[in-house]
């Protein structure tokens, strides 16, 4: 199979000359799209995926749950403490659209969407789809906001990592135009008959970026605020129906979460999303900005560099960095009684990977996964 892919990789890129329309000749020219593409794609003849898995002591299982029907429902995908974990087998990217998606946030033309699918379609992560919940405790609950261009499933590292500690993870997807893709059922029928009603990423015109990137924090505030409050209904025993049709049973969750421990994660836009939600919604009791996404464990080396989807240190120890200093963090506001306090340091930057004080002061630069091509001022 990798082999087939070397195959139609190598012809992929030998064909592009020959279909591209000539108002691609300013990009080509560039070849900035093409090394997007190059960089999205180049591990695919690995065979496998290198998203790591959690170094925790909690086996991770992994669900996604839609909760209602129309574009106001809830979706997100959950990650939690499984009872074991005899079968890694959650699908990364579940469908064939978010692939277009992509290809329309990086640039491309939409047949690259196909390619995309072919090569990446069938990629797992490291946790037990539709696992049994590990019973026996409460466990602190995380919402977590994606980035520009991102979706529900491509977060697996931090999910994964963060589940693995004994923590739920509700990362949620976004309807507001900032999602590369999502979805809902009109109805129970749609629902039924698989009948999605897709929505892409919303592309801006820099005079509108300011006024709607303010409108979509504001849904996105309310999206997360409104995921809690089904997830933690269920959690009283409110009964709940998931419209996927999922074989997790929701009523594990009921006295499985901690409501005086839940706190927000963001990503770059989400970081953004997640300072609006704290504003508004008590509940929510710490913060923290994420900066990896599963694409720098899939990307290769050079062209993720290039790309700043990999930083210079290795990204597995990149990953495991962060994923400790946000334990800590998480200790200390959620006033949790685990060992996460041996890594206090990290959060003062105490690690000759690290450099003390915020990135972020004045105005940040985007990595390449939160912006696309031409439109810088989107984020």
């Amino acid at each position: 199979m990798a082999l087939l892919k070397q195959h139609a990789l190598f012809c992929f890129f030998c064909c592009l000359p020959l279909v591209r329309p000539s108002h691609w000749q300013d990009d080509f020219r560039s070849l900035a799209w093409f090394h997007r593409i190059q960089a999205v794609m180049s591990p695919a003849s690995s065979g496998h995926s290198k998203i790591p898995k959690g170094n925790g002591s909690y086996p991770v299982g992994c669900t996604d749950l839609m909760l209602g029907y129309a574009d106001e429902s809830v979706f997100l995908r959950l990650y939690y403490p499984a009872q074991d974990q005899d079968c890694l087998d959650t699908v990364w990217i579940p469908n064939k659209e978010y692939f277009f998606g992509l290809s329309k946030f990086l640039g491309t033309p939409q047949f690259v969407g196909n390619i995309l699918n072919f090569l990446y379609g069938s990629l797992t992560t490291p946790a037990s789809w539709n696992s049994p919940l590990r019973t026996g405790e409460k466990y602190p609950l995380i919402v977590f906001s994606h980035g520009l261009g991102a979706f529900r499933t491509i977060y697996s590292a931090i999910g994964i990592g963060l589940a693995s500690h004994g923590f739920i993870v509700a990362t949620v997807e976004h309807r507001d135009g900032s999602a590369s893709a999502t979805y809902y059922f009109q109805d129970q029928a749609a629902a039924k008959a698989e009948n999605r009603t897709w929505l892409y990423l919303r592309t801006l015109k820099q005079e509108e970026a300011e006024r709607v990137r303010k409108e979509q924090v504001r849904q996105r505030a309310k999206e997360c605020s409104q995921a809690l409050s089904a997830i933690l209904d269920i959690e009283h025993g409110s009964p709940k129906e998931n419209v996927l049709g999922s074989d997790f049973d929701l009523k594990q969750l009921k006295d499985a979460i901690d409501g005086d421990k839940i706190a927000m994660i963001g990503h770059s836009f989400g970081g953004a999303t997640v300072i609006h939600t704290l504003s508004e919604d008590q509940r929510f009791k710490g913060s923290v900005h994420q900066n990896f996404a599963d694409f720098t464990f899939v990307t290769g080396k050079i062209i993720g560099n290039k790309l700043t989807l990999k930083g210079e240190i290795d990204s597995a120890v990149a990953i495991d960095l962060t994923n400790k200093a946000s334990l800590a963090f998480l200790q200390k506001h959620l006033g949790l009684h685990k060992d996460f306090n041996q890594w206090d340091s990290l959060v003062e930057g105490d690690d000759k990977n690290l450099i003390p004080g915020s990135p972020f002061d004045g105005v940040t630069q985007s990595p390449a996964l939160q912006s696309s091509p031409g439109s810088h001022t989107q984020n």
